[in-house]
């Protein structure tokens, strides 16, 4: 997490907590040329557009306050989708059992994506069940996202 995002982080918390919704992530990014500080929360049934405007007004108003941010930047306040990032160890408890879906940084027997049932985080290695007998472990430095797998 960058400065920007921690700060974010602090400001947004009482927010959140408040309307006790989850802070999904965060993340500021460089797109093209333009900056954009995207906030992700949810809550139990989903996260509406009218929570997403209360949560993106308040954070609004903190950021003006703090002003950590120098550039011109968007701020973006949205949910985190069906497909949703995996990053915090309270998320692999959430969703142990759930089809999960690790993209890596270099491919290991010529793949890149491996699908399975999350089994958990343990000593930082995401464990997944891939078939029925076979379970992977793969340590979280290997992997370069962790998401929700959205099955049709």
């Amino acid at each position: 997490m960058n400065k920007i995002e921690s700060i974010t982080e602090d400001l947004i918390t009482p927010i959140v907590e408040a309307e006790q919704f989850e802070l999904v992530d965060i993340e500021f990014k460089k797109e093209g040329p333009h900056k954009y500080l995207r906030v992700y929360i949810d809550k139990p049934g989903g996260i509406t557009l009218d929570d997403c405007q209360k949560v993106s007004e308040g954070l609004s108003k903190k950021l003006d306050e703090a002003d950590p941010i120098v550039e011109n930047y968007f701020l973006e306040v949205s949910s985190p989708g069906l497909d949703r990032p995996l990053k915090r160890e309270v998320d692999f408890l959430k969703f142990k059992g759930e089809m999960i879906e690790l993209k890596l940084y270099e491919a290991i027997d010529g793949q890149k994506t491996i699908e399975g049932e999350l089994v958990g985080l343990i000593d930082d290695k995401i464990v997944i069940k891939i078939s029925e007998t076979e379970e992977v472990e793969m340590p979280r430095e290997k992997v370069a996202i962790t998401k929700l797998a959205i099955k049709f």
